[in-house]
């Protein structure tokens, strides 16, 4: 009886799923087909320009990230190349892991290690049985 609940369970959970990508993706069409026809089909960051089927390179960038924040003059919007929309969330993500790595640190201290402290007598010891040999 649990594996017949588990099953429409998941396949409840794969069905809200896909409307969600469904939803998403007829969402990404409408914003992009309007970005597409505001915008000169040229990436923003690297300047290439793209005509006929290479149109389909050019993504909507959101500057604020946020996929909700769609106005209709597209005030959030630029169009990317596909590697120059890679290249400036790859870059978002090592700021946000430095950002996070910075407050997991604590302030540093100066160490405390001193791997020198105890030359100064090893050389005098050193020194005096070197002395000490030689007055044999």
């Amino acid at each position: 009886m649990t594996l017949d609940n588990n099953k429409k369970k998941q396949a409840s959970r794969d069905q809200i799923v896909a409307e969600a990508r469904r939803d998403q993706a007829a969402k990404q069409k409408t914003y992009r087909e309007k970005a597409l026809k505001m915008f000169p089909w040229v990436c923003g960051r690297c300047g290439r320009e793209f005509t006929g089927r290479r149109v389909r390179e050019l993504t909507v960038h959101h500057k604020d990230h946020n996929h909700d924040n769609n106005p209709p003059d597209g005030s959030n919007w630029e169009l990317l190349c596909i590697y120059c929309h890679d290249n400036e969330h790859a870059r978002d993500q090592v700021a946000e892991w430095y950002q996070q790595d910075d407050a997991k640190e604590s302030p540093r201290s100066q160490s405390d290690n001193k791997p020198f402290a105890a030359l100064a007598d090893l050389l005098e010891k050193t020194s005096d049985s070197s002395a000490e040999d030689k007055g044999d």
